[in-house]
């Protein structure tokens, strides 16, 4: 424990060292015409020190006295070196770069007899990618990450007093939507392992669409194979390096220059397609290293599959480390883009500072967490900020900053905390009718859901029209405690059922996700307890088609659980449930909408076709039913974020593993069942596959090795699905299968699979191209002792939150159905 706080002492100091020391070296970089040159890299010459100038062409930085050799570059212009000297006082040193001049001289008279000199370059740095990319096995630096996200243009319609006060505009309708900044300490070691410390972090107004806040989204590194664009792009980008480019880039050879003893060359980027995930551009290589100098390289949305924004520039800059080891020194995402006639664009930009190479890390140090935020990360004052920050704000950033600080301090008075209060509180009905509502008093500790109307008033055969309304009551305690209570009335105009409930949860400790809960109350629940369709979609089937697919129980109930993650990537959780169940029969079935040869089924699952719906046929004796649950899901490879207020998971990239076991215990209280069940699941999703987008399967099996004495609702069932809307947010659901038939009460096993190759095929059609449609594939099986051998098949395309699928089922060796399914964002 003692090493690794020493070391976090080190590297605190070595990520403040570098601002702390007596006097500022400033200026303006300007290239020929005087224009600003924006985010060119200074630093010193044989150090790792250095920074980053704004948008504005300004830059500064802080240097003890001494004569220093500082650099000044960026694609597209001539470096240039400067010698500097810091004496007593602040410096000021403007800078005038002169646009690059790469030609064929003396030092590239070499490539002259060759055809494709370019390509005969690329081959050489192909071949040296991987030594490159496994030249370090470890790193720590001190990183700078800033991003802004600003409004163009505004359509002059839309160009309202009330717009343009919201958003701050000027009278041309410009201005800064949203700004950040964070100071980080950045540990890397080989593979994949990164810890990531962030001490200080500012933000101002709100994040748009997109963001990279961490050092970790800016880790830009061309020597993969695929260069991936979190938040922009579902598939990834084929690199210039990558060990198959030829297959997708030619390579020109604009020319070479020599830069401090080394031979530079400037190779432009040519996709061998004009649609597909390639860049254009232009990459700098150190010739006889065979290694990247600089990466000036750009992505076009309708060309490159681009989301959101429609034009990303890629800049990036190395500098050496030792002779034989180059590292980033600065890295920019440079965006443009287009909504509804509104102009967007903005930036974000990584500055890498005092690199350490192979430090010595104590053992326990790389734990899975890939960042910790101070809790004084965001309580630093301007004057720290002004005092630390290495890039300057320019005068738009400083005054959006000023503006927005004074805007929040004003937020908390009395006076807007009641104003706000009641306009945020106020009903959207449209929005109420789908989302539900929200309240809260000023302080937001406590808040009121209301459920949607489309969950709150029903009908189905059984209960006939119903009302299930239901609200959740939430109260903070504090940043680590909470508490909310769900209290649910239902009520059945036909049968006359009055039900009541309540779920009370208790959250005590973010950082290991531990919850209490308890479950009590009358409910008239599902016999399909993994769920079947929803009230709304339940009761659109019912009244349109004659469809009464959901078959229900009446159950009186008391239970209570437990979870908490034990170890990292180890989720616990156990319950004890008492319940008194009772067999439910049609009570109303007059037709709202007559349809042609269709009448309602009975409502037994098990009830032979052709019963008649008013059937009263035996399921299941009125019985007590006392049962044990826990569960234990495995995270391999766990990563994850500590903030103040507790511990976020990440996705993992290998496969989740949840093991489940129920006891049904007979004779206790007077229960009546008697059964053993378990079952293993493993399940992974967002498994990239190169280009061709992504993956994901489950897979469970299991049984009951003890099944003396249970009823239809304790069988095992089956997210399966009957209508023409279908949910495909969940991996383990069916397409076509009965939400009943298959339920067992011996052992089964069912698999998932489903890819989506996120515009890669349809992406090569010209008319199609534009809608930026994602092609899924994907199979589902089932086995059980009695229905042995059911297959699904299908093929879909997806477009945010609209799907639409068609498939085809087997069950044993016949075909069972076929048809569309669609998906409109509703469950």
């Amino acid at each position: 424990m003692k090493r690794y706080l020493l070391l976090l002492v080190c590297l605190l100091s070595t990520v403040l060292g570098a601002y702390a020391q007596q006097y500022i070296l400033s200026g303006k970089i300007t290239g020929q015409k005087n224009e600003p040159v924006a985010f060119a890299s200074v630093y010193i010459r044989s150090s790792t020190y250095g920074t980053t100038a704004n948008e504005e062409g300004v830059y500064h930085f802080k240097l003890s006295p001494g004569t220093y050799n500082v650099v000044y570059r960026l694609a597209g212009y001539a470096v240039k070196a400067e010698t500097i000297t810091i004496t007593d006082h602040d410096e000021a040193h403007n800078v005038q770069m002169q646009d690059e001049e790469f030609r064929f001289s003396q030092v590239s008279d070499k490539w002259r007899n060759n055809q494709d000199p370019g390509d005969t370059i690329m081959r050489m740095v192909i071949a040296k990618r991987e030594t490159h990319l496994n030249e370090v096995k470890g790193y720590s630096c001190a990183v700078y990450i800033k991003g802004v996200q600003k409004l163009l243009s505004t359509p002059k319609s839309l160009r309202s007093a009330a717009v343009t006060r919201a958003l701050d505009l000027d009278s041309l309708g410009r201005g800064i939507l949203y700004q950040s900044e964070s100071l980080s300490a950045f540990n890397y070691q080989s593979p994949d392992k990164v810890k990531e410390i962030t001490i200080a972090s500012r933000n101002a107004g709100i994040n748009t669409a997109f963001g990279y806040n961490k050092a970790s989204d800016l880790q830009a590194n061309f020597y993969h194979n695929i260069f991936s664009i979190p938040g922009l792009s579902t598939r990834g980008y084929v690199s210039p390096l990558a060990s198959n480019a030829f297959n997708f880039y030619r390579y020109k050879l604009i020319g070479s220059t020599v830069q401090n003893g080394q031979t530079i060359d400037k190779i432009e980027v040519i996709p061998k397609h004009e649609y597909g995930q390639l860049f254009k551009g232009n990459i700098y290589i150190v010739e006889g290293d065979w290694r990247i100098y600089s990466v000036d390289l750009m992505l076009r949305g309708k060309s490159n599959s681009l989301n959101l924004v429609d034009t990303l520039q890629v800049r990036q800059q190395y500098i050496p480390i030792t002779d034989s080891v180059w590292m980033p020194v600065s890295v920019l995402f440079n965006f443009k883009g287009s909504v509804l006639g509104f102009k967007f664009g903005g930036y974000y930009q990584g500055i890498y500072n005092n690199y350490k190479l192979e430090p010595a890390y104590p053992d326990g140090f790389f734990t899975g967490e890939v960042l910790r935020i101070d809790t004084a990360s965001n309580l630093k004052t301007p004057a720290y900020w002004v005092a630390n920050r290495p890039v300057p704000l320019t005068a738009l950033e400083i005054r959006d900053y000023e503006k927005k600080d004074s805007a929040a301090a004003y937020h908390k008075t009395e006076a807007y905390l009641d104003t706000l209060q009641h306009t945020k509180n106020g009903i959207n009905y449209p929005g109420y009718l789908i989302f539900g509502y929200n309240a809260s008093n000023r302080t937001e500790k406590d808040s009121l859901y209301i459920y949607p109307f489309l969950q709150t008033f029903y009908y189905n055969t059984v209960e006939g029209f119903g009302i299930n309304a239901k609200v959740r009551y939430t109260h903070i305690i504090d940043d680590f405690h909470s508490f909310a209570v769900t209290p649910a009335l239902r009520y059945g105009f036909s049968n006359k059922i009055f039900s009541t409930n309540m779920l009370a949860e208790y959250r005590d400790d973010p950082f290991h996700n531990s919850k209490y809960w308890v479950n009590f109350g009358s409910d008239v629940l599902d016999l399909n307890n993994v769920g079947t369709r929803s009230l709304y979609f339940n009761t659109l089937s019912t009244i349109l088609s004659e469809n009464n697919y959901v078959k229900y129980y009446r159950s009186h109930f008391g239970a209570f659980g437990y979870q908490r993650e034990v170890a990292n990537g180890v989720l616990w959780s156990a319950s004890l449930n008492y319940s008194s169940r009772t067999q439910l029969y049609n009570t109303n079935l007059g037709h709202l909408v007559d349809v042609k040869d269709k009448e309602f089924t009975s409502n037994n699952p098990l009830a032979p076709a052709g019963t008649p719906p008013d059937d009263r046929s035996f399921l299941f004796p009125e019985n007590q039913a006392l049962s044990f649950t826990t569960a234990a899901t495995f995270t391999f490879d766990q990563q994850y974020i500590t903030r103040p207020t507790g511990k976020f998971n990440l996705p993992s990239k290998y496969p989740t593993l949840t093991v489940t076991y129920h006891k049904g215990f007979e004779g206790v209280l007077g229960s009546d069942v008697n059964y053993d069940f378990a079952s293993a699941d493993v399940s992974q999703y967002n498994i990239r596959i190169g280009l061709a987008g992504y993956s994901a399967f489950k897979l469970t099996t299991g049984g009951y090795f003890n099944n003396k004495r249970l009823y239809f609702m304790d069988y095992y069932h089956y997210l399966g699905n009957q209508g023409t809307t279908f949910d495909p947010t969940y991996i383990g659901s069916f397409h076509f299968l009965p939400f009943y038939t298959y339920s067992t009460n011996g052992g089964f096993l069912e698999a998932h699979y489903q890819h989506n190759f996120a515009g890669s095929i349809l992406n090569k059609v010209s008319f199609l191209r534009s809608l930026k449609l994602e092609e899924i594939i994907g199979a589902n099986f089932l086995t059980t002792k009695g229905n042995p051998n059911y297959r699904e098949f299908y093929v879909g395309v997806q477009r945010l939150i609209f799907r639409v699928d068609y498939g085809i089922s087997y069950a044993g060796n016949k075909k069972y159905l076929q048809g569309i399914r669609i998906f409109y964002g509703i469950r």
